[in-house]
């Protein structure tokens, strides 16, 4: 009997390493896959990471990791928004209809706050109290409010960015981009909000279980109504940010930020069916496809190869995502 029990201990402990290197895949994948990708662009590329690139890249990140962190919160009580580029492409528009004095930054982000709340309400709204599908709601705003730059703009923005964005969207300090310094803010308020307050612990409990949470005396609605906010209002940050960084301004800026945003968050494992995921992981995500999109450039392919890559991405994740799910 000792003997069996020894040979089953000696068994156990030689099982518990394998066990460990796969829970540490399932949890840390994603940062691993970004190691690995990164070191790959640079054998293939050794001026993907120079100072200039690196740099460069991370003011790429800055704008989509901002929109992530809001798409992040929708997708966790089991939404997704597709009017993201179109809340970015309108704060440009706010950015530009002004005197493109740095006197006018105040009103300016208080414009595009509200304008990004008010969509975000618009969207929670639909999908809580008018039992719209989030793809529907999203994508009805997004084009409303498309509708109403071209309207404005006649089709032809027009205006210069003050200063103090495009400082923001693409000036450093000591070689660190300012936008990646306002992602970093958002992302550490935000990640404390979602992973230490209450309000996080009800997110989490609505997207996994929102029948549970009205039991448990939460307001599913007002809590889906709140993510939806947020990602309105990230949205239009981002917005402002993107517009520093190109330096013009057109009806179309942040185009395909939907579903980059989407993507990310997934495949930093942020789970579509709601209730788990978190700020960090969806950063990565963010990262990686930057990292991807950057690379397919450096190594001298074709810039088209950039979608083909996305889609392969986007499989990959999807994939990924069902055998977890399973």
């Amino acid at each position: 009997m000792n003997v069996a029990n020894a040979n089953k201990g000696v068994a156990m402990t030689r099982s518990a390493p394998s066990f460990t290197i796969l829970a540490a895949a399932k949890s840390y994948g994603i940062f691993i896959f970004l190691v690995l990708a990164i070191a790959a662009a640079t054998i293939a590329s050794p001026a993907f990471i120079s100072g200039a690139n690196v740099s460069n890249m991370l003011m790429q990140l800055a704008p989509l990791g901002i929109v992530v962190i809001g798409q992040a919160f929708v997708i966790l009580v089991r939404g997704l928004d597709l009017s993201v580029a179109s809340v970015m492409a309108t704060a440009a528009v706010i950015a530009t209809s002004f005197n493109g004095q740095n006197g006018d930054a105040p009103m300016i982000v208080a414009a595009c706050v509200l304008m990004g709340a008010a969509t975000g309400l618009a969207n929670g709204l639909l999908v809580t109290k008018r039992n719209v599908s989030p793809f529907l709601a999203t994508l009805a705003t997004m084009i409303v409010l498309q509708g109403l730059r071209f309207a404005w703009t006649q089709g032809a923005p027009s205006g210069n960015v003050p200063p103090v964005f495009r400082a923001l969207g693409a000036g450093t300090v000591w070689g660190i981009p300012y936008n990646l310094i306002v992602m970093l803010v958002v992302a550490a308020v935000f990640a404390v909000l979602l992973h230490r307050a209450a309000f996080g612990r009800r997110v989490y409990i609505t997207g996994g279980n929102p029948i549970a949470a009205r039991l448990v005396g939460i307001s599913a609605d007002r809590i889906i109504i709140l993510c939806y906010i947020i990602c309105g209002i990230l949205a239009a940050v981002a917005g402002l940010a993107l517009s520093g960084f190109v330096g013009v301004v057109d009806n179309f800026v942040g185009k395909g930020f939907e579903l980059d945003s989407i993507v990310a968050a997934v495949m930093g494992g942020v789970a579509l069916s709601g209730g788990r995921g978190s700020v960090l992981g969806a950063l990565a995500g963010a990262a990686i496809l930057v990292v991807l999109s950057n690379a397919v450039v450096m190594v001298g392919m074709p810039v088209q190869l950039q979608i083909i890559v996305k889609g392969v991405v986007i499989i990959v994740a999807a994939s990924l995502y069902v055998r977890t799910v399973r």
